[in-house]
């Protein structure tokens, strides 16, 4: 089977990417594979059996058995991709398995497949590395570990289907007998805080267990069966779930306190992220922390080096100082670390006279990107708010009239701080440069509104942090200027980004949006691959919260701050922190599934937990 279309696509989209062998399996050698497709209209079924021909029996492990599932999950251009590219969300939960692949555009018909018969343990990926960011790669279906004796057969089966969007997927899979759906009120859990597991079998089930423990339906019908627990140690916690002897899981985290985690975090920074006296040019910056071999680490390469994204650290400071200032503590040390910091971004980073951000330390600006600009600027505005020294607006200001003298309003800023300086501006009296600011905002609203949902590439052809920028300058005018036409922009910007997200119930996977490159770029072990999560996976809840904030939709408050949570296991107890968890088991034939061992990049996400109060 080459193509899979269904009847009612006007795009006539082909589901399945030429370049790899759908249904193709590597296997164990005394292993046989029969492969067959069945078509019934829309339903495509697909069914593997697995036989042992040999005389001794065959154990297998999760990466014995490969199968290829080539969606087109790839980034061409933005046109090509919104119309016939798709997400893919893929929970391989043992008995209960499925795939929930959203069109970029978001336009229906979307694909769905659900595991008939058999069991998947994980899936890792086959990439083109030639393609670097713009191809997640062919996934690689992994059955859970088996044993076939002599001549023994077992079975693999799946059925792919047309769905309308999340929702309706969920609908669908509920029609199937192998199934039970798994949900969660939350994902990423605080010491102390209680998660509630619903769990709602296809068909009346007799026997529902979860974490060993027998539950008792909720109601006369015998529907839902609820799960309370309430953990007391930190970490990942994976909750077995069977129903009927239909075997599968759910796993949360569970971490600190949110305040705490950032005090140990920026205590952490301080005493071991933070550049010495003795070093130079690099005095007072805040630096990768390499957490295998303990050290500080630097390198002009542009992802590793002084500048750029190590602001998040910066940020992260600034907010958590601000919290605690209006708690009544001071840190001294901190403060001073702060202060340094400050130093350093003024003396080596910033161009004073232009407001020019540089790429390096040194005024170090070979290599030109627009992309800096709106972290440092938004560094000066947080400053602001938590000394009430002008310099700082001054120097916020001229950073943002930089960034569109330079052409900024044609480009798609991660973390553009818009309103956070025009309210600034206006608490500070200088009320002839928030005007200015509102222009340029218009501006750049109505380019991005101009180009609809056909994005200019950036550093990749088509991503996530191209979509949420859309969105979140859109609503930002609309905050700024209440003018309708950047609200009804921005939902549609909204829709196209929420198919980034999946719903599976995993905190890796749950509201945690696709990026399948960082880990690369920003890594000591320069592995492409699924990094769930990554901290860019919160602008989602950054553009949901200014959506809550509008129109007070409870349902988009607690979407973002499931977004904000779900990018909290990048941080650890002892305050250090990795820049991307590689989520698939393999990653072409090498083993993944771990936290990077970089701290580099990642305190943009803790920053945006704490600015959101959603957790206080």
């Amino acid at each position: 089977m080459n193509q899979i279309v269904f009847s009612n696509d006007p795009c006539r989209m082909n589901w399945l990417r030429e370049d790899f062998t759908y249904g193709e399996i590597t296997h164990p050698d005394g292993m046989t594979c029969h492969v067959e497709h069945h078509q019934e209209g829309d339903l495509y079924r697909t069914n593997v059996t697995f036989a042992n021909t040999g005389e001794k029996p065959i154990y297998t492990h999760t990466d014995s058995i490969r199968i290829r599932f080539p969606l087109p999950d790839t980034y061409e251009s933005s046109d090509v991709c919104i119309s016939s590219r798709c997400n893919a969300h893929i929970f391989c939960g043992g008995d209960v398995s499925y795939i929930c692949a959203l069109r970029m555009g978001g336009e229906a018909p979307h694909l769905g497949m659900v595991l008939t018969e058999g069991s998947l343990a994980a899936y890792s990926i086959e990439r083109n590395l030639k393609q670097m960011s713009n191809d997640r790669g062919c996934f690689l279906l992994h059955p859970s570990p088996m044993v076939l004796l002599p001549g023994e057969q077992k079975k693999l089966s799946w059925v792919i289907f047309p769905h309308n969007g999340k929702e309706d997927f969920l609908e669908k899979l509920r029609t199937f007998d192998r199934y039970a759906e798994v949900r969660a009120d939350r994902y990423v859990l605080f010491l102390g805080e209680t998660v509630r597991i619903r769990i709602r079998p296809s068909k009346k089930a007799g026997c529902v267990k979860a974490n060993g423990q027998l539950l008792s339906p909720i109601s006369d019908s015998g529907d839902d069966f609820v799960y309370e627990f309430t953990p007391t140690a930190l970490g990942e916690q994976l909750i077995p779930i069977d129903v009927d002897g239909l075997h599968t899981w759910c796993r949360i985290f569970v971490q600190e306190p949110l305040q705490t985690l950032a005090q140990k975090r920026c205590q952490f920074i301080a005493q071991n992220q933070q550049a010495s006296p003795d070093e130079d040019g690099l005095s007072g910056a805040y630096l990768i922390y390499d957490t295998e071999e303990n050290h500080r680490f630097y390198d002009a390469e542009n992802d590793f080096n002084a500048g750029r994204e190590r602001a998040g650290m910066g940020l992260l400071m600034v907010k958590y100082l601000q919290k605690e200032k209006k708690n009544g503590r001071c840190h001294e040390d901190l403060t001073e670390s702060l202060q340094r910091y400050i130093a350093f971004v003024k003396r080596e980073l910033i161009i004073q006279k232009t407001g020019e951000v540089c790429n390096d330390f040194g005024l170090d600006n070979r290599f030109k990107r627009l992309y800096n600009f709106p972290w440092y600027c938004e560094f000066f505005t947080e400053c602001y708010w938590l000394d009430g020294n002008p310099e700082h607006l001054a120097t916020a200001f001229s950073i943002l009239q930089c960034y569109y003298q330079q052409g900024g309003e044609h480009f798609y800023p991660i973390e553009l701080p818009l309103r956070r300086l025009s309210d600034a501006l206006c608490h500070a009296g200088m009320k002839s440069e928030q005007e200015i600011l509102i222009r340029n905002c218009v501006r750049h609203a109505d380019t991005i509104l101009s180009a609809d949902v056909h994005y200019p590439p950036h550093e990749v052809n088509y991503e996530q942090s191209i979509v949420a920028p859309a969105a979140d300058v859109l609503f930002q005018a609309y905050l700024l200027t209440h003018e309708e036409k950047y609200l009804e922009g921005g939902k549609r910007q909204l829709h196209v980004l929420e198919q980034f997200t999946g719903i599976q119930p995993d905190y890796h996977l749950n509201e945690v949006a696709i990026r399948h490159w960082d880990g690369y770029w920003f890594g000591k072990r320069r592995m492409f691959g699924d990094t769930f999560p990554h901290y860019w996976s919160a602008l989602n809840g950054n553009v949901y919260l200014l959506y809550y904030e509008i129109t007070k939709d409870e349902a988009y408050r607690k979407k973002a701050e499931d977004s904000f949570r779900g990018v909290l296991p990048l941080f650890f107890p002892d305050g250090t922190a990795s820049c991307a968890y590689v989520f698939p088991y393999t990653v072409n034939h090498q083993r993944a599934g771990f936290y990077d061992p970089y701290a580099n990049d990642q305190d943009f996400g803790l920053y945006f937990a704490l600015r959101s109060d959603l957790m206080d």
